[in-house]
């Protein structure tokens, strides 16, 4: 599946090709990635930054974090939860980034928050936009994904999107959890995605 959607060559080793199972083995896999670092990287406690990545005033990593090569991490910013920035990604201030992997070129602006997913290649992604990893109004809060018509189970009560390659994603845009953007798909402003409805999950 992820093949599909990440087309380039990245710096992050799929390992699988489910988007949520990535990211729920996100932290061990970036323990191991962190012990084949070289000493380009300064490691302290679990988290790895270049040195020729730039950190703003008063961003919070938690470990496990690998921030490769020339990236940026806005002030005020909280990565938290097992996060890898490829090279050249870009993380803008205030934002929140929860256990997710954003791949080369990738920009996030700012006021965003990251839950669970994968972003691909040179995708952008506007202020104040969602990738939310939750179904707080669902009495059954597991996280479901419509792929090749088929509505799969991630077994997940948090699970985000899987963001293709080229995608644009506007201000204030929310993904629901579950989401699969193809590569270069345009987000409106404001826009929500659901491709799991209330209905089809009721009818389920």
């Amino acid at each position: 599946m992820i093949q599909e959607f990440i087309i380039q060559p990245s710096a992050f080793p799929f390992e699988e090709q489910q988007p949520w199972s990535v990211v729920s083995h996100l932290c061990p896999t970036i323990d191991r990635l962190i012990e084949k670092l070289d000493n380009d990287y300064n490691i302290a406690d679990g988290v790895a930054i270049h040195k020729t990545a730039v950190i703003g005033h008063n961003v919070t990593i938690k470990a496990p974090a690998i921030i490769s090569a020339g990236c940026f991490v806005g002030s005020n910013s909280y990565l938290r939860g097992g996060v890898f920035l490829a090279p050249g990604a870009k993380i803008g201030i205030s934002c929140e980034v929860k256990t997710s992997v954003v791949l080369e070129g990738s920009a996030v602006a700012h006021f965003n928050f990251i839950g669970d997913s994968i972003i691909g290649h040179d995708v952008n992604i506007e202020a104040g936009a969602i990738l939310a990893n939750h179904y707080n109004e669902r009495s059954d809060d597991t996280v479901y994904v419509w792929h090749g018509g088929q509505r799969l189970c991630t077994h997940l009560s948090k699970s985000g999107s899987l963001v293709g390659d080229g995608c644009r994603i506007g201000a204030n845009a929310v993904l629901s959890p579950g989401t699969l953007l193809k590569p270069n798909t345009i987000v409106g402003r404001l826009q929500l995605v659901e491709q799991d409805s209330a209905v089809s999950h009721a009818a389920s």
